[in-house]
């Protein structure tokens, strides 16, 4: 039955593509997770979004925390509805869309696999239809909850890139390679992005560590890029403390400059995007991938 209900479902993005108009570009789907909580990713995901937007891209953040989604927290906004409520019926996409500066939207989110509970072809065609609102992003930032559950998977697979990010705490670094190894089942290419680090030397120190257990233990085929670093910075947990992005509060501070180093990396990336026809844009276009996996 459920074969047969995704066979279905497949059958009816293939029809909706063939609809579809061509665009000149396609929204990239950027996977940021952990091996552990605590480590500050997102506070990274949130203020990475932010520096993007600043650049004019359009910037879609979906909190795919499950269980522990904190988003609202993190740009200091209050969440009436969710994506869980659009899957049930109970709102359109638009009306869970909350607006955090001009280029900048957070689309709320509690739950991750249930999803795919929602799948019929009702629903099916009435979220598509609905989540077309969201087909111009440039970029859209999927912040995942911490560890390896299957839910996490699914949009790890789902993304065009996955970011890990960890501190220079052995425990956290032992979880990120867990993290790793497991991705490493589902593709090739994992980014690093060293965070709370003393300076480069350090965080480059760690990440070369990890880089090497990876190449003995997991295998040559893994493309294991080192992203970038964030600072341990004083103005970082104050910027938490107040519900505020420190990229904004205090821009020209040392993690700001490492967000916008990162904002930069990711940004060539986006470039590379601009002349490709494609058929996955938006929160429609993140929902037809993960129904690949259903």
């Amino acid at each position: 039955m459920i074969g047969h209900q995704a066979e279905k479902l497949e059958e009816l993005v293939a029809l909706n593509t063939k609809e579809q108009k061509k665009q000149s570009k396609k929204t990239r789907f950027i996977a940021i997770t952990s091996g552990k909580g605590g480590v500050g990713k997102s506070t990274i995901s949130s203020n990475l979004a932010y520096s993007l937007s600043q650049q004019g891209l359009n910037v879609g953040i979906f909190d795919a925390d499950i269980g522990l989604a904190n988003l609202d927290v993190m740009f200091n906004v209050k969440i009436k509805k969710n994506i869980l409520h659009v899957l049930k019926g109970e709102a359109t996409v638009s009306d869970i869309l909350i607006p955090i500066t001009r280029n900048l939207i957070l689309i709320p989110g509690e739950s991750g696999d249930e999803i795919l509970k929602y799948s019929d072809m009702v629903f099916f065609e009435r979220f598509m239809r609905e989540a077309k609102v969201l087909d111009k992003l440039d970029v859209m930032i999927i912040d995942t909850g911490a560890g390896i559950g299957e839910h996490i998977q699914m949009f790890l697979n789902a993304a065009d890139d996955v970011v890990v990010v960890t501190v220079p705490d052995p425990a956290a670094i032992t979880d990120a390679y867990a993290t790793i190894k497991t991705i490493a089942t589902l593709r090739n290419d994992v980014s690093m992005i060293i965070n709370q680090a003393k300076n480069e030397k350090e965080a480059v120190g760690i990440f070369d560590k990890i880089k090497k257990v990876a190449e003995d233990n997991i295998g040559g085929n893994l493309n294991l890029e080192f992203l970038g670093k964030v600072n341990k910075d004083v103005k970082v947990s104050s910027s938490v403390k107040q519900r505020a992005l420190f990229a904004a509060k205090y821009p020209l501070s040392v993690s700001a400059r490492d967000i916008d180093l990162l904002m930069q990396k990711v940004a060539c990336k986006l470039e590379r995007n601009v002349l490709v026809n494609s058929n996955e844009s938006g929160l429609s276009g993140l929902y037809k991938r993960l129904i690949k996996h259903f």
